[in-house]
């Protein structure tokens, strides 16, 4: 019996290949699924690390301690060599050891001072522009700038002392705090890599306001010892190397960690320990667990379309072996024998497939692997060969059940030659079914609010297949309609190739399994598409312009707005941008930005109004606001009718115009009678903006009225502010008016000043014009600037605010800020930058006393999102739609061979009966590319109704989603291109088998 099974496959080795191959297929997609996610997981760490900076990869352990104290008590608080022991359980680390302090003798004045650092092996980080590193006691390095500022050079003797901070308001500045100490300038240095890990997070190269960049002064450990000081800063800083962070110990370095914060009795409890590594490692648990989310949504319909195409290989097969199983149970061949006969030459094919299934699987992830992880490797074990079994088990399930008709069905059912109805009981409740399994998971997945579990995670595969079959159900009788007409109308060519789609019984599966090949394509296709469209916005609009620098420091909001002018005065750029305050959760976030800079650097909303209307309509014309011209400041009014009980007082909010800052001035006590306030005011040295002015109670007395009259101001000017009301705004606590002398102040305040009453200049627009996304502002205010309310006037709305997202505001920030008149600092300052932005921004915001402390840029925030785990997962899309394709292109080369024999006998018949070769070209020729071409079109519906129920739960940015614009549709040209590019690979296989057959058929009309 095996002899003839062996026989069998033989003359029908063509089919028996192609079968092997299909079964290969199948198999692989389950070896795929488990191998790809192996791989995935390991790349998702190696990418987030190698993307990760410098905070998270590294482990500092630090303390304060007072060395004079340490050394009265005989010993040390913090010591380097006590902390081995604690480490132990955290190897793969570099660590670097470090101190320091402040100290004064090289920097003017008392308000800066330089720190004092020995750092272990520094010399071999620095490059030394001067001189040389330290060699003995008593020698220091200078930074290159400060050593050009303050005019230092190697071999320079200098003298450096301990010191501290006095915050005492009269006198603020460092103090000394140890005896002085003579030293040598032994060389200056230049850092070319500050980010570099081995500077920890210290932030010694961070700008210093006022100062310029920031350098500290190194020295040796015994030049460091030998001066006198106080509180000193230790530090061990562990920057994690490729042991420890290697892909496969991530578990053990978190429990490391764990450890080492669990218990910090080996370390002491003076000692802090700070890492962001923990914050790595959780990113990379969510990468990994949005990727076993993804892959399988796609590898259970690749698996299901791989078990179709089986399914209808092989009843192909049987059906043009039917002849043949009659006659061996015309035989009275015993059951066994009948059934071994028909099942035997599939079931062994398929037995071949699957077992090179296995190892197909693997080396094609590998080879995926190889091309898009580089030096990641792959897991060397067997755990992605866990479904190969199930996956083999269920492609010969697929062979047996579609053979399951021939092996019961009768004599003469097995000698028709169309012996399956198309609306056969059995396969209208097979239908049924796959469409309840459809409703049932797509529904899970409503309920459980796109949870990916259960019978959800089957709703996309359940979807494409329903819809192929009902496709299938619905458009052949239409074909065969089309088919009637045709020959009605004397299309002889085109008939014979309708009627073969209508008529052949297996011609509806084919059609669904195309359908569904195309379906499953054009699905990886949208979700590959939305991802990547996603990542752009959340690498553009989230982070809001090509580079964000964070100010540190405390720093006004007017000094931000003039110093980023100051270094891009046309607006090229740079773009000042600070946060508003927020009331509450009700309240959206609030963006202040410099909106005349607004369309040359931030990433801009795509279905918004265009930016540079907006930017106008955010920022309309306004007066210009009173000047004071210098320092000093004269304010002269009158009073009339005021309770001398209430202690009225008057003061004055002004901001520098040259960027020095903004100040609340307390000029004096309002009388009745004229007076006159003069006081002079250091961040108006080179001209101050009069914000507004206050008058404010002293006593706790609740009803305040009387009138102020405004004689003069020193303002650039004195008399057209004062004498038109209208340039001045008071909102509540009284009134204004004209009035001979200048402007009148009219207070009526029955319950009293809370807050003070505030006379504004009217140099802003009021209410503030904002554009928001999401729900307009509640009662038409946001909190301003200042921290109060602050009536508002949307003029757009927005899909979402870039850098904030979809329930925000977005507000000039000048107009803000002069309607602020708080003279506070700014909430969260930065600065945007746009494409042209010079290389040495950070050094020139520096020169005009800007600090940075953090520099986000999109492209790098592109580059982590690239290599985390939804687009890194979505190359199994990639890789399942090509599988995809391969079996609806074997599934069609083995439905066409069966077919030959028995068309080459019609065909061959029609022709002798004069059948011309132009319609013997239609009827050989078009038969499957039309059938393709119909797939081609329920194909793609299938996609993108099937995106459309499944789509919204796929976590393609990640497990926490931000609050930004996501698309959630696929771009038309690339779901069309898709299934145009997979129909043309479609038919030109099914052009082959017809021109093959043609051949045959031609080759028969020759005589022999």
């Amino acid at each position: 019996m095996i002899s003839l099974v062996l026989a069998m496959i033989w003359s029908r080795r063509g089919q028996a290949v192609t079968l092997a191959l299909l079964a290969l297929l199948a198999v692989a997609a389950a070896v795929a699924s488990p191998a790809y996610l192996i791989a995935a997981d390991r790349a998702i760490a190696v990418g987030q690390i190698a993307t990760a900076d410098a905070a998270e990869r590294s482990l500092a352990m630090t303390a304060v301690q007072n060395d004079r104290e340490a050394e009265g008590d005989g010993g040390g608080q913090f010591d380097f060599k006590d902390i081995g022991s604690a480490l132990i359980d955290l190897p793969g680390f570099t660590y670097v050891y470090s101190a320091e302090f402040t100290a004064i003798g090289i920097q003017p004045g008392k308000q800066y001072a330089d720190r004092l650092v020995f750092r272990q092996d520094v010399c071999s980080h620095v490059r030394m522009v001067s001189g040389r590193c330290t060699a003995v006691e008593g020698e220091v390095i200078v930074g290159a700038a400060a050593a050009k500022r303050l005019r230092l050079v190697a071999g320079q003797s200098i003298t450096m002392r301990a010191a501290r901070y006095s915050d005492d308001p009269v006198n603020p500045g460092y103090l000394p705090d140890g005896k002085p100490k003579n030293l040598v300038i032994a060389g200056t240095y230049r850092v070319d890599a500050p980010e570099d890990t081995y500077w920890g997070t210290h932030g010694y190269f961070t700008a210093v306001s006022g100062a310029g960049p920031g350098e500290p002064v190194f020295t040796n450990a015994a030049t460091f010892a030998a001066i006198d000081h106080g509180d000193t800063a230790k530090a061990v800083d562990g920057a994690a190397g490729p042991r420890a962070l290697d892909p496969d110990r991530l578990d053990d370095l978190r429990a490391g960690l764990a450890a080492l914060r669990s218990d910090p009795s080996d370390l002491g409890t003076a000692i802090a320990i700070r890492t962001q590594i923990p914050e790595l490692l959780d990113r990379i648990d969510a990468g990994r667990a949005a990727a076993n989310l993804l892959v399988p949504v796609l590898a259970v319909p690749l698996v299901l379309l791989a078990c179709f195409s089986i399914l209808l290989a092989v009843g192909y097969g049987t059906e043009g072996r039917q002849p043949e199983l009659a006659v061996v149970a015309l035989r009275g061949s015993r059951w066994w024998t009948r059934w071994w006969l028909a099942i035997g030459e599939n079931v062994a094919s398929v037995a071949v497939g699957a077992v090179a299934g296995c190892v197909a699987g693997q080396l094609l992830v590998n080879a995926v692997a190889a091309a898009r992880f580089p030096g990641t490797g792959v897991d060397s074990g067997w755990s992605s060969l866990r479904y190969a079994p199930y996956a083999a088990l269920a492609a010969l399930l697929a062979a047996v059940l579609a053979q399951r008709r021939q092996l019961i069905s009768p004599v003469v059912n097995l000698l028709r030659r169309n012996p399956v109805a198309t609306n056969d009981p059995r396969a209208l409740a097979g239908e049924a079914v796959i469409l309840l399994l459809a409703v049932v998971s797509t529904g899970q997945l409503i309920i459980s609010d796109g949870a990916l579990t259960g019978v959800g995670m089957l709703a996309p595969a359940f979807l494409v297949l329903a819809i192929a079959v009902a496709g299938a159900r619905l458009l052949l009788p239409a074909v065969t309609r089309y088919a009637v007409h045709a020959l009605a109308r004397g299309h002889l060519g085109v008939a014979l190739a309708a009627f073969q789609l209508s008529r052949r019984p297996g011609a509806r599966r084919l059609f669904a399994l195309l359908a569904a090949t195309i379906a499953v394509s054009g699905y990886a296709a949208c979700t590959i598409d939305v991802a990547a469209r996603g990542r752009a916005v959340q690498s553009g609009l989230g982070v809001g312009a090509d580079r964000v620098l964070d100010v540190g420091g405390s720093v006004y909001r007017s000094q931000l707005l003039t110093a980023v002018r100051n270094v891009d005065p046309d607006g090229r750029y740079a773009m000042a941008a600070v946060r508003l305050p927020s009331a509450g959760h009700d309240e959206p976030l609030g963006l202040a930005v410099d909106s005349t800079r607004l369309a040359a650097v931030a990433h801009w909303p795509s279905d918004a109004p265009p930016v540079g209307r907006m930017a106008g309509r955010l920022r309309p014309d306004a007066p210009p606001p009173p000047i004071f011209t210098g320092p000093d400041l004269t304010i002269e009014a009158s009073g009339t009718g005021l309770d001398d009980k209430s202690q009225l007082r008057l003061l004055v909010s002004v901001s520098s115009t040259s960027g020095a800052g903004d100040s609340l001035v307390q000029l004096g006590k309002i009388r009745n009678g004229r007076f006159r306030y003069s006081q002079s005011v250091g961040v108006c040295q080179q001209g101050c903006r009069l914000n507004g002015l206050q008058v404010v109670a002293a006593t706790t007395i609740t009803e305040v009225t009387g009138q102020l009259v405004i004689n003069k101001l020193s303002t650039s000017d004195p008399t057209g502010p004062l004498a038109d009301p209208a340039r001045w705004r008071m909102t509540k606590y009284g009134t204004l008016a004209g009035d001979p002398g200048g402007l009148r102040i009219s207070l009526d305040a029955p319950d009293g000043l809370a807050g003070g009453a505030w006379i504004s200049p009217a140099d802003a627009p009021y209410p503030l014009p904002i554009a928001y996304s999401g729900a307009a502002p509640l009662a038409g205010s946001i909190t301003g600037a200042g921290g109060g309310p602050l009536p508002v006037r949307p003029v757009g709305e927005l899909p979402a605010v870039p850098q904030l997202g979809r329930h925000a505001t977005l507000a000039d920030l000048e107009w803000a800020d002069r309607l602020a008149t708080d003279a506070g600092r700014a909430l969260q300052p930065q600065v945007w930058l746009g494409p042209g932005a010079p290389a040495d921004i950070v050094d020139r915001l520096s020169v005009q006393g800007l600090t940075v402390v953090g520099d986000t840029r999109a492209d790098q925030v592109r580059r982590q999102l690239d290599e985390q785990g939804p687009a890194l997962s979505l190359w199994f899309y990639v890789l399942a739609g090509v599988l995809s394709v391969l079996l609806g292109a074997g599934a069609l080369v083995l439905a066409a061979t069966v077919d030959q024999a028995r068309r080459i006998e019609d065909l061959s018949a029609l022709r002798a009966q004069g059948l011309s070769r132009r319609r013997l070209a239609w009827a050989t020729s078009w038969t499957y590319p039309i059938l393709v071409a119909i797939a081609a079109v329920v194909g793609l519906v299938a996609a993108l109704v099937t995106w459309l129920a499944t789509g919204w739960v796929l976590p393609l940015a990640g497990t926490d989603p931000p609050d930004l614009p996501l698309p959630t549709w696929p771009g038309l040209l690339t779901v069309l291109g898709t299934t145009l590019a997979v129909s043309l690979v479609l038919v030109l296989v099914a052009a082959g088998t017809g021109r093959n057959l043609r051949r045959r058929v031609t080759r028969k009309e020759r005589p022999a």
